[in-house]
């Protein structure tokens, strides 16, 4: 072997399944360096070998890419001796294996040479065990980057394959994050050792995941997909489907415009369902308007004016522009703070040449437009000091009402009486909105009541 680098795959585990290639250059060489001992072709090994591992950087380094990192440079540093380097890792060196991919970019920095010897990764015996194919769709992600986040990246309508899935603990945290998208008693199977005489295969419910034992290292869990539509892409093909030649005449009929009345309408809708506090009407009511934004997204896409990406886009980009104390390095004291920051970012966005106020839709219902006014100008400091003074304001809107006269004059003062009430509801902590149409339906029922006796 001359100067460079070898990387190469040990396959899944049982040594039958290393390649012709790969006994080759295990039995020509004189040392090997193993990402990790603890895998069980490692014992198969040709024994002339000198074999080395980085198994002790696991215990020296507090994160896997500070292990992978180090061993990357090492690798790096090995391979320019005039021997070279051979470096073997389980599996297959591209799938799933981090330290790969450092060694690839910085032996590419440094202008070595690398050669992938490739091997048998976990997957193949897993689609084999279950009888999958991977080209029907299978998601495949990485247990560690499944674990951070806040909801899985995954369309749950298409099976799913998590790897290295190596603890129990680990395992605790990935569970948390799918049960924010799939069904607690979704039944899951976990493989573990496939390809290795010690492989088993056992099915759980989601939430019981991280109460198995025997998860280790050799540990993927497999997810079939909900048996009914669950993804928005899911919604979304049914409303192309609609607009479609073949689809729905009232469908294809409608425009941007045709549509606002539903969109407005829904809109109530799911506010009755909150108002009512009822959850199964809240879900369906939710689900007609999610309708009315994917409908109007096919209108567009169609049009050549936007897709769902773009939509999606602009509102992930805002939402992590406007909270840069979540997503940045900014610092905030509380609420109030939050909520000047936002306003100043807003302006920013519209180059400090905006207001505070024109922001808000002027098609909105007086009263809940009065009551968005006048939070946003409270953001900025413009506001009475206290509940008493505003109260104070109430009684005098009243005793003017009382002695005004005249249609005109008698709509001006009703009007500003109706403002100061929003802005104590405001300070009290009452939604004024939500508040009258409690009110109006409480009314309603007592109608009801009063004409059954009559």
């Amino acid at each position: 072997m001359t100067e460079g680098i070898t990387i190469l795959g040990l396959g899944p585990g049982d040594p039958k399944q290393l390649t012709l290639e790969a006994w080759e250059v295990l039995r020509e060489a004189k040392e090997i360096y193993l990402r990790t001992s603890w895998h069980p072709t490692v014992e198969h090994l040709p024994p002339h070998l000198t074999i080395y591992s980085f198994d002790r950087l696991y215990e020296e380094k507090e994160t896997f890419n500070e292990v992978y990192e180090e061993i990357a440079h090492r690798i790096v540093e090995l391979g320019r001796r005039p021997q070279g380097v051979i470096y073997a890792v389980p599996g297959h060196p591209l799938v799933g294996e981090a330290s790969t991919q450092r060694i690839l970019a910085l032996a590419e920095e440094r202008g070595l040479k690398v050669r992938i010897v490739q091997g048998l990764s976990f997957l193949e015996p897993i689609f084999a065990r279950l009888s999958i194919d991977p080209l029907d769709g299978l998601q495949i992600v990485d247990a560690t980057e499944l674990a951070i986040q806040h909801y899985p990246h995954l369309d749950p309508n298409i099976p799913a394959l998590v790897g290295q899935l190596y603890s129990r603990s680990l395992a605790s945290s990935v569970k948390l994050t799918l049960m924010n998208l799939y069904p607690d008693e979704h039944r899951v199977t976990l493989i573990r050792g496939a390809g290795t005489d010690e492989e088993r295969v056992w099915t759980v419910p989601l939430y019981k995941l991280d109460r198995q034992d025997g998860i280790d290292h050799l540990t993927a869990l497999y997810l079939p997909p909900l048996t009914d539509p669950g993804s928005l892409a899911s919604l979304q093909d049914v409303v192309a489907h609609l607009r479609a030649p073949d689809g729905c005449p009232w469908d294809r009929k409608q425009t941007h415009r045709s549509l606002r009345p539903e969109l407005l309408e829904e809109a109530y809708e799911v506010l009755e369902a909150l108002d009512a506090d009822d959850a199964d009407e809240l879900c369906e009511e939710l689900g007609d308007l999610l309708l009315e934004v994917v409908f109007h997204i096919q209108l567009a896409a169609e049009a050549g004016e936007f897709k769902l990406p773009q939509v999606i886009k602009g509102i992930v980009t805002k939402l992590k522009r406007r909270h840069p104390h979540v997503f940045g390095k900014v610092k905030v004291a509380g609420v109030g703070e939050v909520l000047r920051r936002w306003e100043e970012i807003k302006r920013e966005e519209k180059g400090g040449k905006s207001s505070p106020l024109s922001g808000v839709p002027k098609t909105l219902p007086a009263l809940a437009r009065a009551q968005d006014l006048q939070r946003r100008a409270a953001r900025v400091g413009f506001n009475w000091p206290d509940v008493e003074t505003t109260m104070a304001e109430v009684a005098e809107g009243l005793r003017s009402l009382k002695q005004t006269q005249g249609k005109e004059e008698l709509e001006r003062a009703t009007g500003e009486l109706l403002f100061s009430l929003v802005n104590l509801a405001r300070q009290l902590g009452v939604d004024a909105e939500s508040a009258l149409r409690i009110a109006n339906q409480r009314f309603c029922q007592r109608f009801a009541q009063m004409k059954r006796f009559t």
